[in-house]
């Protein structure tokens, strides 16, 4: 969708050059009163909407890479926590704890809690369950499970109990985990302000009620339809021309 998106704005410029083309073969028959609607003030309005788009351009291919190497990385957390709430299980600590980090777990991995047994006993963390689970964008931005996450592992640091011998289930590993992912999350927000900064320098140019390059367009082609006429060939020649507004 966003490349479809930018896309979108790409399609306005090459429109916006077409009109100025047409403009230009129009001659001296073409002189507007009004200097922002001049073949000159086009043609650089026309330059600084490639700039713009191309500044946005420039940006984006760091974005995504920043977001499929987070998306690399937190795939694999939620079978390893599965497997670090099992260990958990495994040990002697009491039921409320167990039930504690059961919580975590769940929020942590976007699970409801499944109907409560009529029996005491801990049911085992099953990655093959079936269990329903609902997918909320709030709870399971990267932001609150990176909090879940650090939650968990200062719960499992204090508890003497949970001494896993295998060396990705410690606190420690999951520790460097954290601060890995931490990491990896911070630069999808570092590299969201340039883009973000292109893309309302962009609009400002297309967009801009007043002076946008889309405002600009149509102020042209009311001028040509008071010089040529509705049915004058020249107009009839940009008529055609269709901008696409941005959506909101």
């Amino acid at each position: 969708m966003a490349s479809t998106i930018e896309t979108g704005h790409a399609k306005n410029v090459a429109i916006f050059q077409q009109l100025t083309l047409y403009i230009a073969g129009f001659g001296t028959a073409y002189n507007p009163s009004n200097p922002a609607l001049s073949l000159a003030a086009l043609r650089q309005l026309l330059a600084q909407a490639e700039a713009a788009v191309e500044q946005v351009n420039a940006a984006i291919p760091a974005h995504k890479n920043a977001i499929s190497a987070r998306e690399a990385a937190f795939k694999p957390l939620n079978p390893l926590i599965t497997r670090v709430i099992n260990a958990l299980y495994a040990t002697e600590v009491s039921t409320p704890i167990k039930q504690n980090a059961r919580t975590l777990v769940r929020k942590l991995q976007g699970k409801r809690a499944p109907v409560k047994s009529t029996t005491h006993e801990p049911q085992e963390e099953n990655t093959e369950a079936k269990e329903p689970c609902t997918i909320s964008s709030a709870q399971l931005s990267y932001t609150n499970r990176l909090n879940t996450f650090d939650q968990l592992i200062k719960l499992l640091a204090s508890l003497p109990e949970y001494a896993p011998n295998e060396p990705e289930l410690t606190t420690a590993a999951l520790t460097e985990l954290y601060n890995q992912l931490q990491a990896l999350n911070a630069a999808v927000v570092n590299a969201f302000v340039p883009l973000s900064n292109a893309r309302i320098a962009r609009n400002r140019v297309l967009y801009n009620p007043q002076t946008g390059l889309l405002a600009t367009a149509n102020r042209c082609k009311t001028y040509c339809k008071s010089v040529f006429g509705a049915t004058g060939p020249q107009y009839q020649q940009i008529r055609s021309l269709k901008f696409k507004a941005k959506k909101e």
